[in-house]
């Protein structure tokens, strides 16, 4: 049995990997601050996702305070952390650039030491498809990462992966860092756009595409979980892993499948937005020989499970969970 923390547990991902964890028999430790960037409620619903699963150890608590994280780390002597407390979101960067230094970076630094401190064996960490920058329609290497990125939030992620290698190398833990692209299920996050159309969609009301000409490697939640579980064991080498669909979906190609489950939709089209990249794709060659990860949920499956979630979540949760940024 593995004593694991996930930071960021009461989030999207940090929920699903939660039960995941619980569910292979280990033991959990699961660190909240429950930021307001969506609603603090929701997130307690996605807490209580775990608590259905088993018993695990919860702590409420901001991951700037150094301190308090310490006492946490030393009490419980985790041997892997998954490190996915942040804030996320592009848009919300450009109008505060300090609090993703904040959240994204500072915090960042102070899980990897406390976790060096603490005799963390592996560290895990979420970084995002964002650190590519603009480099549009071609499979996207982990090498390809240049640093030449177009948001405040994707220089937070990219400056955190440089600390994450500082930090492996002080203390000698395995650093594995994940870059996720555009993640979508049950629980996903409500301003992203595939949970955002379908909430609209519900509802009979138009949505807004920002530019049509864009694409998106949307990847199914439990893919995600799946390749993060299987580099769980991992020894040795800091390594880094893409983990995605490994293909693009164009936003016509997004639009004609909600179309099928949602004949009258409405469509409203604006300019594309500052900081959002035009494409997305993952080259998941590295991952599929690394750690044996392969994405099984199409998009046609992924969408219709999630839309099936979400008519039961509206009917029951209704407008607690509106609330974004």
């Amino acid at each position: 049995m593995t004593k694991v923390c996930i930071t960021g547990g009461a989030g999207f991902i940090g929920s699903h990997l939660g039960k995941k964890i619980l569910e292979l028999g280990h033991e959990l430790v699961v660190i909240d601050n429950f930021h307001p960037y969506y609603s603090t409620c929701r997130k307690q619903y996605q807490l209580q996702q775990i608590k259905n699963v088993g018993f695990f150890h919860f702590y409420n608590v901001d991951i700037l305070q150094f301190d308090v994280l310490k006492t946490i780390f030393f009490h419980h002597r985790p041997n892997v952390v998954f490190h996915l407390a942040a804030l996320p979101g592009v848009q919300p960067s450009l109008s505060e650039p300090l609090a993703y230094i904040d959240y994204d970076v500072k915090a960042t630094v102070n899980i990897l030491q406390v976790a060096g401190e603490a005799g963390v064996q592996h560290v895990l960490f979420a970084s995002s498809s964002s650190v590519y920058g603009n480099q549009a329609f071609q499979p996207l290497k982990e090498e390809m990462a240049n640093g030449q990125v177009i948001s405040p939030y994707a220089a937070a992620k990219y400056s955190a992966e440089s600390f994450c290698h500082a930090y492996a190398h002080i203390y000698g833990y395995t650093m594995t860092i994940f870059r996720y692209f555009t993640v979508y299920g049950p629980w996903g996050r409500p301003d992203m756009a595939i949970s955002k159309f379908i909430r609209q969609l519900l509802r009979d009301e138009p949505i807004t595409v920002y530019g049509d000409h864009t694409a998106r490697d949307y990847t199914y939640i439990d893919d995600i979980v799946a390749g993060m579980i299987q580099a769980l064991e991992r020894k040795g080498e800091s390594d880094i892993f893409n983990l995605g669909a490994g293909q693009p979906v164009t936003m016509k190609q997004l639009l004609a499948e909600l179309r099928t489950h949602f004949p009258h939709m409405r469509v409203h089209y604006e300019p594309p937005r500052l900081g959002d990249v035009v494409a997305t794709w993952a080259d998941i060659t590295k991952a599929k020989e690394k750690i044996g990860y392969e994405p099984r949920i199409s998009l046609r499956e992924g969408l219709a499970k999630t839309i099936e979630w979400a008519k039961q979540y509206e009917n029951e949760t209704n407008k607690n969970f509106d609330a974004t940024h």
